[in-house]
């Protein structure tokens, strides 16, 4: 297992750029809505573009501009593309019509829930929770509160990506064969398949985020 540090001095680029427009600007507009939801129904059923073009008389080029959002189809061609497919013309609606949600904690106010293999002095309180959604994405955050020694510190090990910000206190973090001192101000990034939990509460109360960010179908 490799420890990556990342510090101030390096350029990282990253892919997504926070101040672009919002999405209802850019991208959900009803175009991009229905050629998402023809590209999904077409790939569902294993059709592909040429085999849909002989089906419906629609050029390939055609066909392609709708799935790209680079036209606004007519309720003729929608229809047409609908009896092809054979699914209902407000199917190509869902997406634009799909509601978002938002979960808004107040302090001190998440779900106090008891984790498998946790020890008293031992305090998780979900902060939000959103289930199936347009990301394909779940994602769990946790505020921990360790506020006494304990003999044995659990382990444990699920699938995802789960990042670790400290805000109180110092803790000696394991992940895998690795010891990590984790101190306020902090961020450990890592695959949570790998065994890992708090190896030694070395000031308490350590308090900590804990993200966890798993596929819906895990």
């Amino acid at each position: 297992m490799t420890i990556q540090k990342i510090d101030q001095s390096e350029a990282v680029r990253l892919t997504q750029d926070p101040h672009r427009a919002p999405r209802e600007d850019r991208e959900n507009v009803l175009e991009i809505a229905i050629g998402r939801e023809l590209r999904a129904h077409r790939r569902k059923q294993e059709i592909t573009v040429a085999e849909l073009s002989a089906k419906t008389g629609l050029s390939i080029g055609m066909l392609s501009k709708i799935e790209n959002g680079n036209t606004s189809p007519s309720l003729t061609t929608l229809q047409t593309l609908a009896n092809a497919l054979r699914v209902p013309i407000t199917g190509f609606f869902r997406r634009f019509e799909e509601n978002r949600e938002f979960v808004h904690t107040k302090s001190g106010k998440g779900m106090e829930l008891e984790r498998a293999g946790t020890r008293a002095g031992h305090q998780y309180n979900l902060l939000g929770h959103i289930g199936s959604n347009g990301s394909g994405v779940i994602v769990e955050p946790y505020l921990i509160t360790l506020s006494t020694e304990s003999d044995v510190f659990p382990t444990f090990q699920h699938g995802g990506i789960e990042t670790i910000y400290m805000l109180e206190g110092a803790v000696d973090y394991r992940h895998g064969d690795e010891v990590v001192s984790l101190l306020p101000g902090d961020t450990l990034f890592f695959d949570a398949d790998a065994p890992h939990g708090p190896e030694r509460l070395v000031t308490l109360p350590c308090r900590y985020l804990s993200i966890i960010c798993y596929p819906q179908n895990a």
